[in-house]
């Protein structure tokens, strides 16, 4: 094993609906060839796109309600129940609705409140997604993404203002890399623990990233930055899960001599 970058993971989130709140997890179980358990799990239909439920297929993100294009998502507090599939939405502070996202009604709850709220966004009437063993990534793998926060740290450097790692909607956050040496890592292989990831791509970051995960305003301009100052528009990896396990924050990551496919 070679461990010439010693890491730790920091951090690790989840996006149970495509475009709505991080969920930060204190454990995660990873399977081969998936993406962490309800990541991606839902997504919200903006106007007719096609998807079939009985055969679901990647479709780009623009078919979604999305931050790209609708950054007011971020102004919306929502979380999941793994347990009861129930939603709750909460904005400026009070509850708003919830729904059994397994359910037609619980469901129907919650495209009444994006019809209502998001209707000048809306293409045609919102539908809530859903299809087993599915995920509503931005890319057609199930893969994992991963942010080094020294990349995000030098990144506020150039900018001179504070970027909430959270803008970039990552599934783990790493420390202990410098900065920018996730983009070297492309083909290599990762341990923590039991667990083995092999490194796919870069990350080509879009303008959801100009969005304020909290304030929910477009207040920078970051793979605009990104192009001029680095010369692509590169933040995180993406990572497939080959060998699964448990991980948990505090775990050492390694770059290992392990080739695998």
């Amino acid at each position: 094993m070679i461990d010439a970058s010693p890491a730790k993971l920091d951090s690790i989130y989840r996006y149970p609906v495509k475009g709505l709140s991080p969920e930060r997890l204190p454990r995660v179980t990873l399977a081969p060839g998936h993406t962490l358990p309800s990541d991606r799990r839902y997504a919200i239909e903006n106007g007719p796109s096609g998807f079939d439920a009985n055969d679901p297929k990647y479709l780009p993100k623009s078919r979604f309600l999305m931050l790209m294009r609708n950054e007011r998502l971020a102004g919306l507090q929502t979380r999941y129940d793994d347990e009861t599939h129930v939603l709750t939405v909460h904005q400026n502070g009070a509850e708003k609705c919830n729904g059994n996202l397994e359910a037609a009604d619980g469901r129907e709850k919650i495209e009444n409140f994006f019809a209502e709220t998001f209707a000048a966004e809306l293409r045609g009437p919102p539908k809530l997604l859903l299809a087993p063993g599915h995920s509503f990534s931005d890319v057609s793998a199930k893969v994992v993404s991963i942010i080094n926060l020294a990349s995000v740290a030098d990144l506020e450097g150039v900018i001179g203002r504070p970027v909430d790692p959270l803008r970039f909607r990552g599934n783990l956050h790493v420390t202990g890399w410098p900065a920018w040496h996730e983009l070297d890592l492309v083909g290599q292989t990762l341990a923590i623990g039991d667990v083995r990831l092999k490194v796919e791509h870069r990350i080509v970051r879009c303008a959801a990233t100009n969005v304020d995960p909290v304030t929910a305003e477009r207040d920078m301009h970051i793979p605009q930055t990104l192009q001029r100052v680095y010369g692509h528009d590169d933040c995180g990896i993406y990572a497939k899960v080959i060998t699964g396990g448990e991980i948990r924050p505090g775990d050492t990551i390694a770059v290992t001599q392990d080739r695998l496919i």
